[in-house]
């Protein structure tokens, strides 16, 4: 009998242990741990910053969905992975052994990468957690009583811009809807070397088509911004032109700011020996396993990914739920095949699709596969988005709730896209 262990219960994790249950004979025990009770669609985090979502909306107690599978869990940390005993040792002091484990417990939030940033003792808001989405709505309702300027964009080493361009939008549409756009100027401040990069060096129009909507939106923009520090209402930002040279020191004046920090792998993850790159993320070979120990595996934003380029402010390459939907499934077969006594043969598709949310429109871009020259470079925008990702939501939601097992993208999204027949 084996025992796997899941750290981290999100979009990988829990998709995981439900995968893993219904791929495994009874006999092998699963167990998910998680700092957090819940479960959190990150996705819908920006419309929980405007209030157009609550957090009920988006969040689903973990323990009672895992025990209806047969699944266990732990709501405790981990604090330290000991890869040689095949061991954790959890909040607390509770030690947990395991045959395979499987992290896919997201990124660290580093704040600390540029002093004064961040909602906990900072002067900058984030949407990678409903927590800190919450925190946003509940600063932006006093903010609507005295509107001012707004900065909006990721400071360095973050690799996950789409939500920066989303929120931007999504709250364009939430002023003019409460009419009071007029009031507040918005700057987009990216590390990006130009508009539309997306961590990716483009796909397709996304440059054009990106820049378009800001300025039809009457955003400005400032790219190869590196972040070097914030202070109450002021945003310091050092730009740098494609050489890496200084080209013009700023100095953003905000009311409200929400700025995507930078990534790392969390520290528990981090500190194990030979089993991350020096950012703290997991450094895997082509089925997804550990290149340092074969029985760990990991899935999601914490995996090592090269950038798709240099550029000259740290960026890094983005991890989108397509992505992340196949990791997590080449994993539940790889240690299925392992555990039957059969070699590892399942890989992932590292490509990248995505739908953002404009409020009241979108855009969904198709980068197959991620790094170039590509087999598909698709960009395009409209309406149908916006009530795509709504969709998905509620799809992806009730996934979370039965249990269920069946490939999302590879059965909808793609589908909708027209796409599936160009992979095969």
């Amino acid at each position: 009998m084996a025992h796997i262990i899941i750290m981290g219960a999100g979009i990988g994790g829990m998709p995981a242990a439900y995968e893993m249950r219904a791929s495994l004979p009874k006999e092998h025990r699963i167990t998910v741990v998680s700092a957090v009770d819940y479960f959190q669609f990150t996705p819908s985090n920006p419309w929980v910053a405007v209030g157009w979502r609550d957090r009920e909306a988006v969040t689903l107690p973990i323990a009672p969905l895992l025990e209806k599978k047969g699944i266990g869990f732990i709501a405790k940390a981990v604090t330290a992975i000991d890869p040689q005993a095949n061991r954790l040792t959890l909040e607390g002091g509770e030690i947990l052994d395991y045959d395979y484990l499987i992290i896919t417990t997201g990124p660290k939030l580093f704040f600390d990468e540029v002093p004064g940033s961040g909602p906990h003792g900072g002067h900058t808001h984030s949407v990678c957690t409903v927590n800190h989405a919450e925190m946003f709505f509940k600063d932006y309702e006093t903010f609507l009583q005295n509107p001012g300027p707004v900065v909006i964009g990721a400071m360095p080493f973050a690799s996950c811009f789409g939500p920066a361009y989303e929120f931007a939008f999504i709250l364009d549409a939430d002023l003019r809807k409460r009419k009071m756009r007029h009031k507040v100027p918005i700057t987009f401040v990216t590390s990006e070397p130009y508009i539309g990069h997306l961590g990716l060096g483009g796909v397709g129009d996304s440059k054009s088509m990106l820049e378009s909507e800001l300025r039809a939106h009457d955003m400005k923009w400032i790219t190869n911004a590196k972040t070097t520090k914030v202070e109450a209402g002021k945003l310091f930002v050092t730009q740098l032109d494609d050489l890496g040279n200084v080209f013009k020191e700023h100095e953003v004046p905000f009311q409200l700011s929400m700025m995507l920090p930078s990534f790392k792998g969390v520290d528990a993850v981090a500190a194990v020996p030979n089993l991350c790159n020096p950012r703290g993320f997991v450094l895997i070979d082509e089925f997804q396993r550990s290149k340092a120990y074969r029985n760990i595996f990991s899935a999601g934003v914490c995996v090592a990914i090269p950038p798709v380029e240099v550029t000259v402010v740290p960026t890094g390459a983005p991890k989108t739920g397509y992505m992340i939907e196949t990791m997590v499934s080449a994993i539940v077969h790889n240690i299925v095949d392992e555990l039957a006594g059969q070699p590892v043969v399942t890989k992932a598709t590292w490509n990248a699709i995505c739908l953002a949310d404009f409020g009241d429109t979108g855009a969904a871009f198709v980068a197959l596969p991620q790094i170039p020259p590509r087999n598909v470079n698709w960009f395009k925008k409209g309406k149908w988005v916006h009530l795509a990702k709504i969709a998905f939501e509620k799809y992806f939601m009730r996934k979370m709730k039965n249990g269920s097992t069946e490939p999302i993208y590879e059965k909808y999204v793609l589908k909708a896209l027209g796409i599936v027949r160009l992979m095969r």
